[in-house]
């Protein structure tokens, strides 16, 4: 296992990471209004509302609790992350409800869009290959190969996921607009070597990826 997978790892607190057993069954019945904008089975139609299907169960737990901590009214600036569609509106779920959601989205099946015939080699070249010049690793050491992400490790699925959706949270770490990628700060060092066209090629290849 490498040094950056290592602290990754201990960064996110994985290795002891404890939290509510989530229940896809329960969860079902309490997403009514996340399917709003991510589907009822988590496959949004808006591009720029983010697939939750077939995503990690633990990816997706922190994420709703970052996004509960930093979305909450009056959050202090740093804090979680900060998601302006969804400010407050996680307030009122306990943690077995955010786990149970977590459960239910990451049970269902994620579906896979197209990528732009032109933005393929590009796209490709830099999932599978990083950019060796200056440093940046392949995003399929994280990420795997066919875009799964490692689950048990809370490294997200990426495969089939909107290209306008990951093209925004890849400007975001780079711009510092999104911070919680833990102390090691994975995401913003990776997202800092890419240009505007190296993040559309890479998320239009996310998008087809499977």
């Amino acid at each position: 296992m490498n040094k950056v997978l290592v602290s990754l790892l201990l960064t996110l607190g994985i290795t002891g990471m404890a939290h509510a057993a989530g229940n896809a069954e329960a969860g079902q019945s309490k997403v009514a209004v996340c399917g709003a904008c991510h589907g009822t089975d988590g496959n949004s139609a808006a591009p720029n509302f983010p697939k939750l299907a077939g995503q990690g169960e633990r990816y997706l737990l922190k994420q709703l609790n970052d996004i509960k901590a930093g979305s909450t009214p009056g959050a202090a600036e740093g804090v979680g992350r900060k998601v302006l569609e969804m400010t407050g509106m996680l307030d009122p779920y306990s943690e077995q409800d955010l786990a149970d959601i977590a459960a239910y989205f990451s049970s269902q099946k994620m579906t896979v869009g197209m990528a732009d015939p032109k933005l393929v080699k590009q796209g490709e070249k830099l999932f599978r290959g990083g950019k060796v010049d200056v440093g940046m690793p392949a995003c399929t050491g994280c990420h795997a190969p066919n875009g799964a992400g490692v689950a048990g490790a809370a490294f997200p699925k990426l495969g089939g996921q909107h290209a306008a959706y990951t093209a925004k949270q890849l400007t975001d770490f780079r711009e510092g607009n999104r911070t919680n990628d833990g102390d090691s700060m994975i995401m913003r060092s990776i997202a800092a070597k890419l240009s505007n066209k190296d993040i559309e090629a890479l998320a239009s290849y996310i998008q087809g990826l499977h």
